[in-house]
Parts: C-alpha cells; structure tokens; sequence
C-alpha cells in the first residue's frame, strides 16, 4: 500500500468510528486518496457523499448540514486556490463554534517555494479562525485525529499526499470500522446568575450563543423579565416588534433597564443595542466568549447558561412592554399594501417547519414585523452575516432535515448561484426577495449620498425567474399576497424559486421612517 493510500484510510476509518456520517468533496486529482477512500465507505454505506464542484459553496453546504445535524461535516478539496475558497465558510463557523473539518490536500512539502503547479502556502491559511492545525505527511500509523477541537469550532488538517495517488482494490480495512462515537467532553461549570434587579430585559440574540431553545426558556421563566428575541419564531413569550417601538427614541429612553441579560450576540438592530447600552449594568451569556469573544466586556460573563437567583420582577414593569407591543402589533397589522414589511409579517405567519433566514433587510424584516410563535425552527448565518453561501448553507439544512424554506433577498441569490449546482435530491423552497439591489441600504445612513445607486444600490436589472430556470430549477415570479398564499399552500419537492417582485426600495425604506414615525405617538 502506498502511504498517500494508507494515509487516507486511517483518516477515513477515524472519522466513521468517531460517528461522522457526512463528508463533502469537491473534485479534484491532489485530493484522490481521500477522495476514493470516502467513496469507498460510502460503497459500503458507513458514510453519505455530498459531491459540489464549487468550493466556496461545498463549505457552506456543509456548515449547513453541520449546523443541522449537530454533527461535525469534513469537507475535502485538492490543492491551490480550491483551500482559499473554504476560507469565507470557515471564518463563519468559527464565529458561529460550528464543527467543520477541513481537510485539504497539499503536494509534498519539499515542492513549496519551488515553483510546483498548484502549489501555495495551505499550511496555516486559515490562521487563529480554526481551533486546531496539524500538516501532516507520509504513512502516519497509528494517528490519532483531534476530533474533541470540533465541539469547539472548524478544525484545519493539511494532507501532503505523495504520488501514486491511487489506491491498491484491498477493501478489508472497511470491515475492521467499528462506529464508536465519542462522547463530547463535559463543559465548564455554568456558575451563579445573580441579579437584584426589578427592571430588567433578557435579550437573545439569533443564535441563542449555541444554547438549546430550552435552557434560554429556562432563564427568562426564572428571570420573568421582557424577553427581546431576534429570533421571535422561536419564543412565543417574547415581545413582538421590540425592534420597532425601540426605534422611537423617546420610548427607548422610557424603557431604559436597569439590568440588561443578553444570550449570545445581538447582531441585527441598533435599537436594540441603544437599549442595552443604556443599562446600568450587563451581563452576557455566550459560549464564544471561550473561543473568539474573548474580549467581551461585561458586569458579569458566563460561557454556559447559568443558574438564575433573581429578585422578584415588577410586573408593571412587563406590562408596559406588552401594552406596547400589542399597539405595534396593530399598526403593522394594518399595513396592506403589497411590500417587504408586510411580507415579512405573512411569511412569518405562513411558513412552518425549518426556515433559513438570509443576511441583510429579510432576516431584520422577520425580527421586527414577526408576531412570536412556536411551530418552526430557524437557522441564519449570523457569526459574520455575510450574503455569501447563502443558497449553499440553505441547502445543507434542507439536507438535513429533508426539507427546509430559505428567505433570501436579491443580492444573496445571485451571490450563490453556483451552491444551485448538483443538489437536485433536496427539498428547498428558495423565497427571493426582489427588489432590484441592495435594499437595506436604503434604510441605513449611506441612503442619499452622491453615488449611491452605484456604489450601494447596486441594481442588477435581471429576472431572477429565468435564471433560476437556466439552471434547471423551477421558478415563478409573484407580486401579490393572494398568488404567495396559493404557492404557499403547495407541498415543497425539489428545489423551487419564488420570487418577490417588490416595489422600490425607496418606497420600502420610506414606509418604514413612517411607521416609526407613527409609533411616537403611541
């Protein structure tokens, strides 16, 4: 046996025995031990092969599935510039402490700094945004992979494989696997929440910091304090369109706590971050504060949901925060024209299952028009908010789950049209959001300034409908809200795009001042 062959089996028996059931490959020569090592158990069902020509959108397929499934994805890739397109989904599993293992294959280290093909410095590329390196050469026996580093975040393996590439036809190192899957290491005690405060809010940030839905639940029963959530699809106690009544200013210094709780980030409204940082006092609850929030400042810090000791709260207090989310509700349940605010509020009461929300205006837009509710699960790429590999990350939960909605603006569809590519067995239905450009902008200070349509607008001027057809997907392009609940109401199958042709931005940024205008006289 060759040692590139030998390499690549103990690999793939340690990750089998270690209970992976997923691995992501995108072709390649350099990467072909592996490759048919993978192949291989997948023959003999100890492994499920997800191949994606594109690498960029290979690892966000998998950080998908990971975030899904609760397991640790390999994604695998040959040599060059196919490893520094890993690096955007890897940046966002690390800010997310999502368990991707990468394994990239490498020439020979004595080939570097000698002008060999496809040969760079990989050893090291992703830098601190992965919680293990190891650049690993020749027949290693036995070898013992650092799989516990994945409970924590991405972990980066480099293997050099020496030419031959190809494996011997021996197949009996498959019947040797025996799964054993381990066991993840007992966290760090959580400690003692103390809290003598009356007046305070909990605020839960989209991904809940990685705490389960019920240890949130848990301390804001203990807590009985006004629950912020931005993800309201999660928490039907919570105080629906906080985001909005909290833009008014007069009322944010109204409702200005004593104690602010916060779980996780808080990455998606600035009026929810004026009121926390109008609190006497902080405390943050967040995982990440372990691996990459290190510097996170606040009156007290846990990195494990802790147990709460707390006064009694002023139910006046809560009461006010109701009284004024139910006179928010009312506005918004006014709005009837067709537009992205009220989208967001159908879309919110229609969808059900698993939803992927994108980045940008559709994932603020469910925060602030949503009315709290149980009935979904939801997923969003908030460690970087890009809109990259939005489509790809959509399409991994989908796959996991057997069948997924993703809310997604413009933009972000366009970005990933190539995670579209070789995923003809998932269940997605792909809500685009077209408004012709870069909608949130428009609601933000740049809207206005000379250059904006160009440098910020960004209008494509394409039909989103016939693109997705070129590529063999199914799509319908819609305006009303009578056409979204008939399309609604159809079974997902397959890969679909719904686009929302929606009116222009500008008219969606000026119905928006205007509600918080109305929301000062309430």
């Amino acid at each position: 046996m060759n040692t590139s062959t030998s390499l690549a089996r103990v690999v793939v028996r340690q990750l089998i025995e270690a209970g992976i059931t997923d691995a992501v490959i995108s072709p390649g020569s350099r990467n072909a031990p592996l490759s048919l090592a993978m192949y291989a158990a997948a023959e003999k069902s100890l492994l499920k092969l997800h191949i994606r020509i594109d690498e960029r959108s290979a690892a966000y397929f998998a950080l998908g599935l990971a975030k899904a499934s609760g397991r640790p994805v390999p994604i695998v890739c040959t040599s060059g510039t196919a490893v520094a397109n890993y690096h955007p989904a890897v940046l966002e599993a690390h800010h997310s402490n999502v368990p991707l293992l990468v394994l990239t294959a490498d020439r020979p280290a004595i080939l570097r700094r000698t002008g060999a093909n496809q040969t760079t410095e990989q050893a090291r590329i992703f830098g601190n945004a992965v919680r293990y390196f190891a650049d690993i050469s020749g027949g290693v026996f036995p070898l013992e992979l650092p799989l516990d580093s994945l409970h924590r975040g991405p972990v980066h393996l480099n293997l050099q494989f020496e030419e031959p590439l190809l494996p011997d036809q021996d197949s009996t190192w498959l019947n040797e696997i025996k799964v054993i899957p381990r066991v993840k290491p007992a966290g760090k005690p959580a400690g003692t929440l103390k809290v003598n405060t009356a007046r305070g809010v909990l605020v839960i940030g989209h991904d809940r910091g990685g705490l389960t839905v019920s240890e949130v639940a848990q301390i804001a029963n203990d807590l009985n304090w006004p629950v912020i959530a931005e993800d309201p699809l999660s928490f039907p106690d919570a105080i629906a369109h906080a985001a909005l009544f909290l833009a008014s200013p007069a009322i944010r210094k109204n409702l200005s706590p004593e104690t602010a709780v916060i779980i996780g980030r808080t990455t998606l409204s600035r009026s929810i971050n004026a009121l926390i940082a109008s609190a006497k006092s902080q405390i943050v609850i967040d995982p990440r504060m372990e691996t990459v929030d290190t510097y996170r400042v606040a009156d007290q810090r846990f990195i494990a949901a802790p147990q709460v000791v707390s006064k009694p709260a002023d139910l006046e207090w809560l009461e006010q925060w109701q009284k004024l989310s139910q006179r928010t509700a009312k506005l918004v349940s006014e709005i009837s024209n067709w537009s992205e605010s009220a989208l967001a509020r159908e879309l919110a009461k229609k969808l059900s299952g698993v939803i992927f929300m994108a980045s940008s205006r559709p994932i603020r837009d469910i925060e602030s028009f949503a009315s709290a509710r149980t009935g979904v699960e939801t997923f969003a790429n908030r460690g970087l908010a890009g809109i990259d590999g939005n489509i790809s990350t959509a399409l991994g939960i989908a796959t996991a789950r057997q069948s997924a909605t993703a809310v997604i603006g413009d933009l972000a569809f366009l970005h990933d049209l190539t995670g579209l590519v070789g995923n003809t067995s998932t269940n997605l239905r792909i809500i685009t959001i077209n408004n012709d450009g870069g909608g949130i902008f428009s609601t933000l200070p740049q809207a206005g300034v000379a250059g904006f349509e160009t440098v910020f607008g960004t209008p494509h001027g394409l039909d989103l409908e016939k693109i997705a057809n070129g590529l063999g997907i199914s799509a319908k392009t819609i305006s009303s809200f009578a056409e979204l609940t008939s399309e609604l109401a159809k079974p997902i199958s397959g890969i679909s795009v719904l686009v929302c042709q929606m009116p222009s931005r500008e008219d969606n940024a000026a119905q928006l001042k205007a509600l918080v205008a109305k929301l000062e006289s309430i």
